[in-house]
């Protein structure tokens, strides 16, 4: 009798341990187990809209998973659908269900880089950020054109272009747009440091105005040895009194910014970014310059030129004169070359 109860205790014993290996097994392979196998790093983007169901359809869709039992039932007993963060989320390859479930519910999400590149228009500018962030374009232009919001920050909508300096910026994924913004400005600071404003300094000119004949600078040429030499006869101009006469403007005051010859007409359009019949500076940027532009105008290329015209080769570099005789020289070979190609406009 004793004998046969010490068997029926081993039994029992042995089945519990075969029970709890059972379910221990079970454990691992639902939750600890790699169960996620996307061909390289993959990235879930969870935004205001999703519910658990569209979470679930984008992190199988995204992390090639093999079996999704186990993120179920942690998202119920964790509760998430009651508390869905929004973010971009990293899925590695032979990764389990506990750690990118417990990314995703805890929020832990992965940063990515943002590039902000020279746009023409602040509209330009929505467009391009929204197409990288959770933030929708809509969101973006209406705060920047609001004058209220302008005013905080310091700009007005002729100036609110110089407050962007465009790079590459590592940001969350579901920013919102006052921390976009608010970013910017810190970037702005970061940008102009102490060196940077001492030559602003130098040449009697405060940032804003920087960022403005920058822009201009950056409307003229494409080529970046160039610029400092461009922004250096600007810069001439504005130091004796000249008006600037820059085509640029005159694309800006029409809007018409396709336009390969600018027409005498053309000179008369009435808007203070008319740099033919305004002297100095245009009230703003006529584009958000990059910081190639914004340096080479801090670090401009001394010489004696007052004109440019572009070359008649079409290179997009210019060739520069001292004289206005020498510049009708150069003018003639360049209207030359566009009569030749039939450009008229």
């Amino acid at each position: 009798m004793k004998k046969r109860t010490i068997h029926i205790l081993i039994g029992i014993f042995l089945a519990l341990v075969l029970v709890a290996c059972a379910i221990g097994g079970a454990f691992y392979y639902f939750f600890m187990a790699p169960q996620f196998f996307p061909q390289q790093t993959a990235y879930v983007y969870i935004d205001r809209d999703d519910t658990a169901d569209s979470v679930y359809v984008k992190v199988q869709e995204v992390g090639n998973v093999k079996d999704f039992h186990g993120f179920k039932w942690m998202s119920e007993y964790r509760h998430y659908p009651e508390s869905i963060s929004t973010g971009r989320y990293e899925i590695l390859n032979g990764e389990s269900v506990y750690h990118v479930f417990s990314r995703i519910w805890r929020g832990y999400q992965t940063p990515l880089n943002v590039t902000i590149n020279s746009a023409r228009t602040m509209r330009r500018l929505a467009g391009q950020v929204g197409r990288q962030l959770m933030i929708d374009s809509v969101e973006i232009a209406t705060l920047m054109y609001d004058s209220a919001f302008q005013a905080k920050m310091g700009y007005t909508k002729e100036t609110m272009p110089a407050l962007i300096i465009p790079e590459t910026y590592e940001m969350y994924w579901d920013i919102s747009v006052d921390e976009f913004f608010e970013r910017m400005q810190t970037e702005h600071k970061r940008f102009w440091n102490n060196s940077r404003q001492a030559k602003a300094k130098e040449m009697g000119l405060t940032e804003n105005e920087v960022s403005t004949l920058a822009s201009i600078v950056e409307e003229e040429t494409n080529n970046n040895p160039e610029k400092p030499s461009v922004a250096g006869l600007y810069y001439n101009r504005l130091r004796i009194g000249m008006p600037l006469q820059a085509d640029p403007t005159i694309k800006f005051a029409l809007q018409e910014f396709g336009i390969r010859r600018i027409l005498n007409s053309d000179l008369n359009v009435e808007s203070p970014y008319n740099t033919y019949l305004h002297k100095g500076l245009p009230p703003g940027p006529i584009r958000i310059p990059s910081v190639v532009g914004l340096d080479a105008v801090l670090n401009y290329a001394h010489h004696n030129y007052l004109y440019m015209c572009a070359k008649e080769d079409f290179s997009g570099t210019h060739n520069f004169a001292a004289t206005y005789r020498e510049h009708l020289n150069n003018a003639q070979r360049y209207w030359a070359a566009l009569n030749k190609r039939k450009i008229t406009r």
